[in-house]
């Protein structure tokens, strides 16, 4: 009986740890933030994005200069509080988690609306606009022009991966933990 009690704590104890490590590889944060400004996006693909962006750095700065949670460019920055009409926005609210969210959101959006498919929609979000554009227009990397037959860039191809893995385990957490 007590070999079974030892077998029995050990073995809770090793979910809680397993919960623990995954909770810190995979953190739901800001999530009241996220569903507010989801739009037409699921929650867990922003959470995806996030993730994959900045590990939910909220003082994250690439070597390009995408700043914030949500990863973003000054110039786009600037480009959508202009088409979210934030009238009083400066440079450094991009800082502030609920003000990156809500903007990295509404660009995610706007993509989606856009190209009409997720998958290039962050493509776009990676790699900019301007290349994806010029992907579909080589019938070498697009035979539709509507759809990336492949991606000419590692960085975009791994980040696309990394998102709609994070998206799927994300989906997951939400749903197991009652907050889907």
């Amino acid at each position: 009986m007590k070999k079974r009690i030892t077998i029995a704590t050990i073995f809770f104890l090793t979910l809680i740890a397993a919960g623990m490590i995954f909770n810190m590889r995979f953190p739901v944060r800001h999530l009241d933030i996220v569903r507010e400004n989801a739009g037409d996006l699921d929650v867990p693909l922003i959470l995806a994005v996030i993730k994959a962006e900045s590990s939910f750095r909220e003082n994250a700065h690439s070597h390009a200069g995408a700043q914030g949670l949500m990863q973003l460019m000054p110039a786009t920055a600037a480009d959508v509080a202009a088409h979210m009409g934030l009238v009083d926005f400066q440079p450094q609210d991009v800082w502030l988690p609920e003000v990156n969210i809500a903007m990295g959101s509404f660009y995610l959006n706007r993509l989606v609306n856009m190209y009409g498919c997720v998958q290039l929609a962050l493509a776009a979000y990676n790699a900019g606009q301007g290349r994806v554009n010029r992907w579909l227009a080589d019938p070498e990397i697009s035979r539709d022009g509507k759809t990336l037959d492949n991606i000419p860039f590692p960085e975009t191809y791994n980040y696309l991966r990394r998102v709609n893995r994070n998206r799927r385990i994300y989906s997951i957490i939400l749903a197991v933990t009652g907050r889907a």
